[in-house]
């Protein structure tokens, strides 16, 4: 079998199976051997590791993953990819591929399974487009994990590390920081994947807090302000949150909360730190 890690050995493949990319799906596959094993090394996977793998095409990553891991749980949406996953992957004993929608999976019990519930490591080339849900995904329904090391785009990486009153700033910062510890690994450019995507990429780790650094009383309440904040982030915080249905405090109940946080009753909410979130959600809580 070639190697798949080039492109003569993606394209052997891919014509073996005439396969077509899907662009509904996200589809680009990488084929640099470095920048496969930078993920690899910078997710730290070891023999003691039990990892996920989000969308793994070809089966090109997750023969590294095989190789440093003690078991694999490679979870593909599309079904055009499973015979091709059932080749390039054949040489492994320590892989299960599962052909379902990650959003749609009950990752909780695949833990359980696979891993005694135990914290696994996920490894992916995420598809853009679903980036942000499947990141969130991750974090909000407390799955058990160590940490998240993924391959995105350089714009979104951008954003899960930046500070309020950047433009950059919004929901998915702040979940990030909530929960995790952001570090870049590597950039990457199109000439690395095929097809080549039309922005540059990045690989980043999050690892995972074994407690958040800051805690609100109330986590799901306070990402439901935070939403409502950004969803509207033109507005000032006290409107787009007595808009927004996410609480039954009048927007002068608000504004009353600000004045006691040491806060301009017109601020918005992009120059809230993460901070200033818990503490605004713990007092909305207490009304």
């Amino acid at each position: 079998m070639p190697t798949l890690d080039s492109i003569s050995g993606t394209v052997a493949i891919l014509d073996k199976y005439g396969f077509n990319f899907q662009k509904r799906f996200g589809q680009n596959f990488l084929i640099d051997a470095n920048i496969l094993d930078k993920i690899v090394s910078g997710a730290g996977v070891t023999k003691d590791d039990c990892v996920l793998e989000i969308g793994p095409g070809i089966g090109t990553m997750t023969q590294y993953l095989c190789e440093r891991a003690k078991y694999v749980i490679a979870v593909e949406i599309d079904k055009a990819l499973i015979p091709i996953l059932k080749d390039t992957l054949s040489p492994y004993d320590n892989v299960t591929v599962i052909n379902n929608d990650i959003l749609k999976t009950d990752i909780n019990e695949i833990v359980e399974k696979y891993n005694e519930g135990r914290p696994i490591k996920v490894v992916a080339n995420l598809p853009y487009y679903i980036t942000t849900p499947i990141i969130m995904g991750l974090f909000e329904k407390h799955i058990p994990l160590e940490s998240i090391t993924v391959m995105i785009q350089r714009e979104v990486a951008d954003r899960m590390s930046v500070g309020p009153g950047t433009k950059d700033y919004g929901a998915l910062s702040l979940a990030v920081q909530y929960y995790s510890k952001p570090s870049v690994i590597a950039y990457v450019s199109p000439e690395c994947f095929i097809p080549k995507p039309k922005v540059g990429s990045c690989v980043i780790r999050l690892e995972r807090y074994a407690s958040p650094p800051i805690v609100a009383k109330d986590e799901e309440m306070m990402f439901r302000i935070i939403r409502a904040a950004f969803n509207q982030r033109r507005k000032t915080l006290a409107n787009s949150l007595a808009n927004s249905g996410v609480t039954h405090i009048s927007r002068e109940g608000i504004q009353n909360i600000l004045i006691k946080m040491g806060l301009d009753i017109n601020i918005r909410g992009e120059k809230l730190t993460l901070e200033e979130f818990a503490k605004l959600s713990d007092l909305m809580g207490e009304v």
